[in-house]
């Protein structure tokens, strides 16, 4: 298997050829949570996304097999690049035979072509830095197209969610109380581990309504806190998130359908449903808005175009618009890290710390008591110096 140089780590053994055990499912965040390092993931994931492929890096599989291309050119998706970077194969537009492997199943791979044993399952396309290259400028070109996209997507979800948007029309009642409270929403998303790590400080001093949105319960659990609410479909979010105790609202769709529905009342666990077209945290957002929140801080959500596109889907218009109308109390995580770590700096607290030990000093040397105790202190520290030479066998 001939693989140009990566920047981090290669996967590919000497021989040329990769070997590895499968791990098969269509739904790029369900596979993942099973995924082990050396393992090939074998996906269905047409325009992968950063998240996805940063989940992906994170799991350190031997290659990742993708029976549908990457990058489909409708725009510029940051995910292939993520993954050749890392040093991760990529094996592109295999066809849908290649989902019909058995589950841990040994395969190995040469260039583009899977075998299964002696069995030649499917041949795709091994992706490069240049190949990947290449997709993206091409990419870059229909953009205007999707962008066109984006916008009467945005539109009609403004049609169908006009008093939604503009009078809460809709929202449920939540016994979590927000009224005049900060709300730290959580999303599975970009860099958001690193920034619930700077948010640390802020959450100590301010303590928000923490607000877990699918598996960002499971983010704010891994933390060391426990979510006050969990909004989401409940698609990735565990067992254990949403036995935390955490009032649980279910998105469900418009027309009164919940897929989630079902596993919260297997669970056991109470819950309200909230039907509304568009994301889990658009939902959350507006939620966090209509009921009275005085900050929104968001980790992990969608803030740029890139970002919206790169979700993949027409549902993020809707996304666009949430903020739109939360945006007078949303702050992105980022910026409110930089402004809090700022407010005191270590120089500031170092000098803080060595004025108090000079005034301490004074006070002491300025007593009957002080000048005594820095006596017998500067005898102590004589007699010590005296025992380590000593020790050392001689006298200072």
């Amino acid at each position: 298997m001939k693989l140009l140089p990566s920047r981090r780590r290669s996967a590919a053994p000497p021989g040329g050829e990769l070997v590895g055990p499968a791990r098969v499912d269509p739904r790029t965040k369900t596979l993942t949570k099973r995924l082990r390092p050396g393992e090939i993931a074998v996906i269905d994931h047409v325009d992968i996304d950063r998240v996805s492929a940063e989940a992906l890096v994170a799991c350190k599989p031997a290659a990742v097999l993708n029976a549908a291309t990457s990058t489909s050119g409708r725009y510029p998706n940051l995910g292939p690049d993520i993954l050749v970077s890392a040093g991760i194969p990529l094996v592109d537009d295999l066809g849908p035979d290649v989902m019909t492997l058995r589950e841990g199943r040994t395969l190995r791979i040469d260039g583009g072509s899977v075998y299964d044993g002696d069995r030649l399952v499917a041949e795709g396309v091994l992706q490069t830095e240049q190949t990947v290259a290449t997709d993206q400028a091409a990419a870059r070109e229909g953009l205007s197209v999707q962008l066109e996209s984006f916008a009467a997507n945005t539109m009609d979800y403004l049609r169908r969610e006009r008093d939604l948007l503009l009078d809460g029309v809709g929202v449920p009642d939540i016994v979590t109380e927000i009224d005049g409270r900060q709300v730290l929403i959580v999303v599975r998303g970009y860099h958001y581990k690193e920034d619930l790590v700077t948010l640390r400080p802020y959450i100590r001093e301010y303590r928000p309504v923490l607000v877990g949105v699918d598996g960002g319960a499971d983010a704010i659990l891994e933390a060391g806190w426990t979510p006050d609410l969990i909004v989401g479909d409940m698609d990735s979010v565990s067992d254990r998130a949403l036995r935390c105790g955490a009032e649980i609202v279910v998105h469900a769709y418009r027309d009164g359908r919940a897929p989630g529905l079902a596993r919260v009342d297997q669970l056991g666990v109470p819950h309200i449903v909230f039907p509304a077209t568009g994301t889990s945290e658009d939902v959350a957002m507006l939620l966090a808005d209509d009921k009275g929140a005085e900050l929104i801080v968001a980790v992990g959500t969608h803030a740029t175009l890139v970002e919206f596109l790169d979700k993949g889907r027409a549902g993020m218009a809707s996304t666009f618009l949430t903020r739109l109308r939360v945006g007078s109390k949303l702050v992105d995580a980022k910026g409110v890290s930089r402004l809090y770590r700022n407010r005191i700096s270590n120089l500031q607290l170092t000098l803080l710390v060595l004025a108090g030990l000079l005034a301490l000093g004074v006070a002491l040397a300025s007593t009957t008591a002080g000048q005594t105790l820095i006596g017998l202190t500067g005898a102590r520290w004589d007699d010590f110096v005296y025992w380590l030479g000593s020790l050392f066998g001689g006298t200072p």
